[in-house]
């Protein structure tokens, strides 16, 4: 594979295991989420006003809006006021020594690698670009967020919308083609393909029958350093 000028990578099944976001960072913001709108009653104000918004219930209680919350939290929805207060909630976990980003050893080596090759570095993920700060900030191997050049939410678009990797490529002044995009969801690989993006799957947990890109198991074979020399 010819070297891209950027690689833009998923999170969660990609450079970070699946349950530890479902395991350990969701259910820390869950069980803190009521105990937390209490405690900042200034700080998630704007939140709750948010939700309200997003019921169409102007005057819906402080109680409502935290069912509101914890109801989207365990049906796991993309929703701005909830992405927000998780975000919060797990910026103090990480600041407090309780929550350690977990990434693979090996997306740790790739990415450094690529980074010193002078390959520029993007995330884009449905978790907000501040959980994704906190996440590589506060990472099981240390403070990751220097090799990256930027940050993409879901402020962009969907990310199983061609739109979305469209304008990925414009904001980065690139040609789609001169990116590469890895993800462990071959619909958002669809995607960025389709706007022109070159794609790999990452199918950490084996390979699978079969799939129309190529496919990795994990970082290490994905552009290795004599393929960059």
């Amino acid at each position: 594979m010819t070297a891209p000028r950027a690689i833009v990578t998923d999170i969660e099944g990609t450079t970070s295991s699946i349950a530890f976001v479902h395991e350990v960072l969701f259910p820390y913001s869950q069980a803190r989420l009521a105990d937390y709108v209490a405690a900042h009653p200034a700080e998630t104000a704007p939140i709750l006003t948010a939700v309200r918004d997003e019921v169409a219930n102007p005057a819906l209680d402080e109680a409502g809006c935290v069912a509101a919350l914890l109801q989207w939290h365990k049906e796991d929805r993309k929703i701005g006021p909830l992405k927000t207060l998780q975000g919060m909630i797990w910026a103090q976990g990480f600041a407090e020594g309780a929550l350690r980003g977990h990434v693979y050893p090996d997306a740790v080596a790739g990415l450094r690698r690529w980074h010193a090759a002078g390959i520029a570095l993007y995330i884009y993920s449905s978790g907000s670009v501040g959980a994704q700060k906190l996440l590589f900030g506060h990472s099981e191997a240390g403070d990751l967020n220097p090799l990256f050049s930027g940050h993409f939410d879901t402020a962009i678009g969907g990310k199983k919308e061609t739109a979305s990797y469209r304008a990925i490529a414009d904001t980065l002044a690139l040609p789609p083609a001169e990116i590469l995009f890895l993800s462990d969801v071959e619909a958002e690989l669809a995607a960025a393909q389709q706007a022109g993006m070159a794609v790999t799957l990452l199918a950490r947990d084996g390979l699978p029958a079969a799939s129309p890109f190529p496919v990795e198991t994990g970082f290490d074979n994905i552009l290795p350093e004599v393929a960059l020399s």
